[in-house]
């Protein structure tokens, strides 16, 4: 079993990987810059290129930024207290100059952590299955898209499902994206929300995870309230948060329809 300062050394350690920076950074008063490249022990999900990231644990902001982009975020990150940078209308301010170099800010999310003296499996109305990676052959389908993930399917690695009368009405699905952290994903039928049914896989899962000797964390947009109070409910705290810039070109690709 963990402990919470455990847990926040592990996800520290492991943005420390990601970045290729001394975790003791994300601890200082001032702002850390060092130089952008994806670590060896980095998350399974960062891909090149990456013009910048950067990432915030409430102390101050540690960012991975290429040469080319240094002075860029040097001036941006002397502008404002580092809180503020992850808001608009600051961020314009860096878009507006990343832009003039071909850049774009791309990615933006919370990460959540569990709170040890709050995670609890939680109970619904409904079956609960324990799922291995043998069992979701047949569950690459846009509606568990957040729980699976078709592009890395050996990195699913275990999940929880909810169940109707034999039918998967509920899924909590989690990736091995690093050795030590495994991050957890959820969908819900929506004729089945509201009900219990994403706190109920989300905790189970959780607490599966941590059963196994690993560190779960949860992901969300910050727009994404529904997704946030799950976590929260399921006994997640915030821990940290990520501003990712990549080519314009590349955000522009994601935008097509």
């Amino acid at each position: 079993m963990f402990t919470n300062a455990e847990i926040m050394r592990i996800a520290m350690d492991q943005s420390a990987a990601d970045l290729c920076c001394d975790p003791g950074d994300f601890l200082k008063s001032e702002n850390v810059i060092v130089y952008s490249e994806i670590g060896d022990g980095a998350r399974k999900y960062y891909s090149e290129p990456i013009a910048a990231n950067f990432v915030s644990y409430g102390s101050n902001i540690v960012a991975g930024v290429k040469n080319e982009y240094r002075e860029i975020a040097e001036n941006y990150l002397d502008k404002y207290e580092f809180y503020h940078c992850f808001e608009t209308p600051n961020m314009h301010v860096l878009e507006e100059k990343m832009r003039e170099a071909g850049q774009s800010i791309c990615f933006m999310a919370e990460y959540f952590l569990p709170d040890m003296n709050r995670l609890n499996k939680l109970r619904c109305d409904y079956e609960i299955r324990i799922l291995e990676q043998r069992d979701f052959e047949n569950l690459y389908l846009p509606q568990w898209s957040n729980a699976l993930c078709e592009k890395r399917k050996e990195l699913d690695v275990l999940g929880v499902g909810a169940y109707d009368k034999g039918r998967l009405i509920g899924l909590a699905g989690c990736s091995a994206d690093c050795e030590n952290m495994w991050q957890i994903g959820v969908d819900v039928l929506p004729e089945y929300r509201k009900r219990g049914i994403a706190c109920a896989v989300t905790s189970r899962l959780a607490c599966e995870v941590v059963e196994r000797g690993k560190v779960p964390f949860y992901c969300c947009a910050w727009s994404n309230i529904r997704s946030a109070r799950n976590a929260v409910k399921c006994g997640f705290s915030p821990a940290w948060a990520e501003m990712t810039v990549k080519p314009s070109e590349v955000v522009n690709e994601m935008n097509k329809v």
